[in-house]
């Protein structure tokens, strides 16, 4: 199960990604079915596979994981120090607070929302590709799944 878990990550966030984010030691809990639903680290939720396209969905704790190992702008949505507090709370991110987006988002992937001094913040499921929410003015840009307050 952990090699699985590892394989995603390296598909999902880059090759190398599955080892750190998910160490020995890892505990999953499964889904009547037996398949793997989420994986903790020392009863803390790291990641969630979605059931409907087996990908991974962050927790905060996991995002930290990923934050520590990938270097910036990688997978990051910069916003605004003005709506910082509101995105930590679990606000979703609006293009408009958009400052920097890494290019290579795609819309629906995982992100980490971060502040202009690469702060996490929040992590969520990107609505917009990383140039999109540089270019709109309008719209939902991050679906904020948690924050970090």
């Amino acid at each position: 199960m952990l090699q699985r878990a590892r394989v995603i990550a390296d598909y999902q966030f880059g090759k190398g990604t599955g080892i750190h984010l998910f160490p020995e030691g890892c505990e999953f809990t499964l889904s009547k079915t037996g398949r793997v639903r989420q994986i903790l680290f020392r009863s803390k939720r790291i990641a969630t596979i979605r059931a409907e396209d087996g990908r991974l969905t962050l927790s905060i704790e996991g995002a930290a994981r990923l934050h520590g190992h990938l270097p910036a702008p990688v997978n990051r949505v910069v916003i605004s120090r003005d709506v910082s507090d509101f995105v930590s709370e679990g606000k979703n991110a609006f293009a408009r607070h958009v400052i920097q987006a890494d290019e290579g988002i795609r819309a629906g992937d995982e992100v980490m929302i971060v502040t202009e001094g690469d702060q996490l913040i929040a992590t969520g499921m990107a609505m917009l590709s990383g140039t999109e929410m540089l270019s709109f003015n309008y719209g939902v840009a991050v679906k904020v799944r948690q924050g970090r307050s």
